[in-house]
């Protein structure tokens, strides 16, 4: 079966352990036995007389303590999961109960009785099972034909019938793939780096997780030097990564999707806002890459702003607004979650209750309602937690949950746009489907115009903001941007060196929706460091192919002048070569060669025998054939005319 869909599980490896998942070198092959319900494991683990066995298991038994049953069998060879649909309707989340857990602002010096989710645990459906360690491949089944191929061949040559044990040949699968990681990344990162430091030709073993932050500001800003520490900045933040089991299945439309959509829409609303460029305060939009593993982007952030990196330092900033979970509102609820610690001074008390008042007043008037969280409880796991570890300011994170998650597959491959009730009528066409606006995201505009009217107050705004809208259409991916994503539904897994498919396109529509067009050339466009232009150093310039005209196969490009720019989204940790620290994110990804599957007919090892016993009599043979053909060569090989040969 050539070019089959499949997704590894791939070994991820944190500072301090290894949550390492491979097969050997060769691949790893087994006998398939399909397990369809719990009764089936029966086989594998004792019954049958086969083994090592690969196991084609059903999505919906993809849990936590039959996994584990599984690890503790030397009669396992390697797993393919055959994905559940529809989803499973008790959830599923391989992510930890309390997630970035260490990693946020709560410790033994700062709130001890909230730390480690001791107050909230916020993902009670976690069971870990994505950062546990298995000495077999794991691969992810997303074709529903290859599964019933599989299927196919294990009915007819694997099941057994009336009890009876079945005969060879059999049908087996071999998975490849072999991961390089070992241990630990403070081992992982050594090897690397010996390996980099003495060889021409080095193999490094892992690398470190990273990517890009997208941000941008209401007002141009100077990015050649700092703002003047008198000038204040509204930080709106939102993650743009997610995560599952298997490597690049990470569709986390609830995690990430929903909010960055959010966050795009009210960026989109405020620029549209007349006279915005002359509010007192600036905005700075913020999207962060990484958050899913122990705060990477977020925390590569504040680390550059305190060590002067960046143009906007901890002191700039005003006031900070987290879109966490936002699809999956209880009655059009969003609620408001601040930090009980950092309030006991009064100070940051009065500035967290002005920016919770702007967002209950925005609220009113739109189909929003929303409502603070005890100030006794603490924030949930949120980019914020790592600026407030840095500074005490004043904050809050808006969510769909008051205590627990709403997202029944948090960090999940089943965390889909079904998840957040993204409904289609049926018969749409895939470009009818581009344009229609579903309910869902009605529902998130309605959350962004709630942000962008609250944005504007805070930022100083006296005007009336009954005509700040987000636009529901927002939400819809054009046509122009597919090349982008692909065919396949976009993942949003962090990279470990290359621009992923979603932080460029975060990049290119938020450019797209708060730019604006300039009449540059390309060679302007492209080198705008090459023109009198006064202002390079404040914007970003962009080259747009344009869209097709609707009679016509042309297309009109442009230049977009916008304040949208890049900044690294790779931990400290790396930078400083502290590979074991607990400050900062360690996470790295194994290297590996090749991932693939196959599937056969294996026979018996009897025959197996035979075969190999014949094959070296006959080698024998042949070898003693050559030699008496050799040394009677003279006589086997002589011409009759030799005998009589004259000698003159």
């Amino acid at each position: 079966m050539p070019n089959m869909r499949l997704a590894s599980h791939v070994s991820l490896v944190p500072g301090c352990r290894a949550e390492r998942v491979s097969s050997s070198m060769n691949g790893d092959t087994g006998v398939i036995h399909v397990v369809e319900k719990d009764q089936d494991l029966k086989w594998v683990l004792t019954d049958g007389p086969h083994p090592p066995y690969m196991v084609l298991l059903e999505g919906a038994l993809f849990t936590r303590e039959l996994m584990l049953q599984l690890k503790g069998s030397s009669r396992v060879s390697g797993l393919a999961v055959a994905i559940s649909k529809p989803s499973p309707a008790q959830g599923f989340s391989p992510g930890l109960k309390c997630p970035n857990d260490g990693f946020g602002v709560y410790s033994n010096n700062y709130g001890p009785q909230y730390a480690h989710c001791n107050w909230t645990m916020w993902n009670p459906l976690g069971n870990g099972l994505a950062y546990e360690d298995f000495n077999f491949p794991i691969f992810l089944l997303e074709d529903a034909n290859e599964t019933q191929v599989i299927k196919q061949c294990y009915q007819d040559h694997n099941l057994p019938q009336n009890g009876s044990v079945p005969e060879y040949p059999l049908c087996a699968m071999q998975l490849f793939a072999h991961m390089h990681a070992v241990t630990n990344t403070v081992t992982c990162m050594r090897r690397s780096s010996l390996q980099t430091a003495f060889s021409l030709n080095p193999e490094e073993v892992c690398d470190a997780l990273s990517d890009y932050n997208v941000w941008s500001t209401l007002k141009p800003i100077n990015t050649s030097s700092k703002i003047d520490p008198m000038d204040e900045v509204i930080i709106v933040a939102t993650r743009i990564d997610s995560h599952s089991f298997f490597w690049n299945v990470a569709p986390g439309a609830e995690s990430a999707v929903a909010s960055f959509v959010t966050h795009l829409a009210a960026a989109e609303a405020l620029h549209k806002v007349p006279g915005v460029q002359t509010l007192p305060r600036n905005i700075m939009f913020t999207f962060f890459q990484g958050e899913t593993f122990d705060y990477i982007g977020s925390s590569r952030m504040v680390y550059d702003m305190e060590n002067d990196k960046f143009p906007v330092r901890l002191d700039n900033i005003h006031s900070f607004l987290e879109l966490s979970q936002v699809a999956l509102r209880n009655s059009s609820v969003l609620w408001v979650h601040t930090d009980p610690v950092s309030q006991r001074n009064e100070s940051i008390q009065t500035q967290v209750k002005t920016v919770v008042e702007a967002l209950i007043n925005s609220g009113m008037s739109a189909n929003v309602t929303l409502q603070e969280v005890r100030q006794s409880q603490p924030l949930p796991p949120s980019s914020f937690q790592r600026f407030l570890k840095a500074r005490g300011i004043p904050g809050v994170v808006l969510a769909d949950h008051r205590t627990s998650f709403q997202n029944r597959y948090y960090q999940s491959m089943y965390d889909t746009a079904e998840n957040i009730l993204m409904k289609y009528p049926e018969g749409l066409s895939p470009e009818e489907t581009l344009d229609y606006v579903t309910d869902t995201a009605k529902s998130l505009a309605e959350v962004a115009t709630v942000v962008a009217r609250a944005l504007y107050q805070l930022a100083g705004g006296t005007g009336n903001t009954s005509a700040i809208q987000a636009d529901p259409r927002t939400s819809i991916i054009k046509q122009d941007l597919k090349g982008l994503l692909g065919d396949e539904p976009p993942q949003h897994y962090i990279a470990v060196t290359t621009l992923v498919n979603t932080t460029q396109l975060v990049q290119y529509v938020l450019a797209n929706l708060t730019g604006t067009v300039v009449n540059f050339t390309k060679e302007e466009c492209l080198n705008p460091e090459k023109t009198p232009n006064p202002e390079k150093e404040m914007y970003v310039y962009t080259w747009v192919q344009g869209s097709r005209d609707a009679n016509s196969t042309s297309r009109v490009p442009f230049c977009v002048q916008s304040t949208v720019r890049l900044t690294k989204a790779a931990s400290p940790a790396f930078e400083l070569k502290q590979w074991g620290s607990t400050e900062y994110s360690t996470w790295t990804e194994s290297r590996w060669k090749d991932i693939r599957a196959r599937i056969f007919l294996v026979a018996s090892k009897e025959l197996e025998i035979i075969t190999l016993v014949v094959g070296i009599a006959i080698l024998i043979l042949s070898l003693l054939a050559t030699y008496f053909i050799n040394a009677k060569a003279h006589v086997l090989f002589s011409s009759p005319g030799d005998a009589g040969a004259v000698a003159y």
